[in-house]
C-alpha cells in the first residue's frame, strides 16, 4: 500500500507540482473558452445556412457538419498541424488547436441549432410573411429567441466536451493540464501529477456538469407545464 501511495500519490510531488499543473489549467481553460465563443456562433450562422441558404450553400453546410462530426478530433488535429505544413500551410500550435476546436464546435453547435431552428412552428413563418415582415428579420426577432431556449440545455452539454476535449492539445506539445502533467510525471518519474491533472479537471469539470444538469431539469420542468 505504502508503495502505492508513493507512485500515484506521492504528496510532496503533488505539492509541488501544483505551480505547473494551475498554468497548464488556465491555458486549458482559455483554449476551451476561445473554441465555444467562436464555434457556438459559427455554429449558429451555419445552422441557418443549413436549413434557409440556396440549395449549393445547403449542400456545403450539410458536409461541413457531417464530415467535421465523424471525424475524431485527434484526427483533425494531426492533419491541421502535422499534415498541412507538408503542402506549405503551417500554423502555430495555438492557432491549430483553437482553429480545429472551433470548427469542430462549430458543427456540433449547427447540429443543435439546426433541430432548434426546425422545432418553430412553420405557422410563426407564414404568420411573419402574412404581416409583410421581412425573412431575415422573423429569423432575428421571432425564431432565434425561441431557438436559442430550446439549444440551451444540448450546447452547455458541448461546452463541457470542448473543456475535456483541451487535453487532445498535448499530442502538438501545447503545454495545456495535461502535457504540464506528463511534463512533470516524466521530470519525477512519479504518476502522481497525472493523478493531480484528474484532480484538477474534476475540480473545475464537475461544477460545469452540475450546473448543466440543473439547466436540463429547469427546462424539462418547463416543458412539462
Amino acid at each position: 500500500m505504502s508503495s502505492f501511495l508513493q507512485a500515484f500519490l506521492n504528496y510532496d510531488i503533488l505539492r509541488e507540482s501544483i505551480p505547473l499543473l494551475l498554468r497548464g489549467a488556465v491555458t486549458s481553460l482559455a483554449l476551451g473558452f476561445v473554441s465555444i465563443l467562436i464555434g457556438v456562433p459559427a455554429g449558429a450562422i451555419i445552422g441557418l445556412v443549413r436549413l434557409y441558404a440556396p440549395k449549393p450553400l445547403r449542400v456545403l453546410a450539410m458536409l461541413y457538419i457531417d464530415i467535421l462530426r465523424s471525424l475524431p478530433v485527434l484526427v483533425v488535429l494531426i492533419l491541421v498541424y502535422y499534415a498541412l505544413p507538408m503542402v506549405g500551410i503551417e500554423f502555430s500550435d495555438w492557432t491549430s488547436v483553437i482553429l480545429v476546436f472551433s470548427c469542430v464546435m462549430a458543427a456540433y453547435s449547427a447540429e443543435v441549432f439546426r433541430a432548434g431552428f426546425q422545432s418553430i412552428p412553420r405557422g410563426q413563418f407564414e404568420a411573419a410573411a402574412a404581416l409583410g415582415i421581412p425573412f431575415l428579420v422573423t429569423l432575428r426577432k421571432v425564431v432565434l429567441p425561441q431557438a436559442i431556449r430550446i439549444v440551451i440545455p444540448p450546447t452547455a452539454n458541448n461546452c463541457v466536451s470542448m473543456f475535456k476535449d483541451t487535453s487532445l492539445a498535448s499530442t502538438v506539445a501545447l503545454p495545456e493540464l495535461l502535457k504540464q502533467a506528463q511534463n512533470a510525471q516524466a521530470f519525477y518519474a512519479n504518476a502522481s501529477p497525472l493523478i493531480g491533472a484528474g484532480l484538477v479537471y474534476l475540480i473545475f469539470l464537475w461544477p460545469m456538469v452540475r450546473v448543466v444538469n440543473k439547466i436540463e431539469k429547469r427546462f424539462q420542468n418547463e416543458k412539462a407545464r
